[in-house]
């Protein structure tokens, strides 16, 4: 199974970017699918999920300004980020989980200018 994040960038505060990340799977029968994100010197943490029977989480962070949404005819996860922050730079990865086995995909970067 592969997972293949696009979208990062750079990017001034305020402005918006939109990740995707294209499965080799079908999606439509996985467990949960999500961006996770990594800082420099900063511990990874979940950024937004959706899970197998629609329930959808956020970090309280990004509320408001992101929405995870998916595409299961195309295989592909999106990441919309609205009003972005310096605070929002970051390494992005995508994972899902399918039968109890988590995958996860390369990083994107998003950088956030002041």
């Amino acid at each position: 199974v592969q997972l293949q994040a696009s979208g990062g960038g750079l990017v001034q505060a305020g402005g918006s970017l939109r990740l995707s990340c294209a499965a080799s799977r079908s999606i439509s029968s996985v467990d949960a699918v999500g961006w996770y994100r990594q800082a420099p010197g900063k511990q990874r943490e979940l950024v937004a999920a959706i899970y197998r029977y629609g329930g959808i989480s956020y970090a309280d962070s990004v509320k408001g300004r992101f929405t995870i949404s998916r595409d299961n005819a195309k295989n592909i996860v999106y990441l919309q980020m609205n009003s972005l922050k310096p605070e929002d730079t970051a390494a992005y990865f995508c994972t899902a989980r399918w039968y109890e086995e988590d995958y996860w995909g390369q990083g994107t970067l998003v950088t956030v200018s002041s």
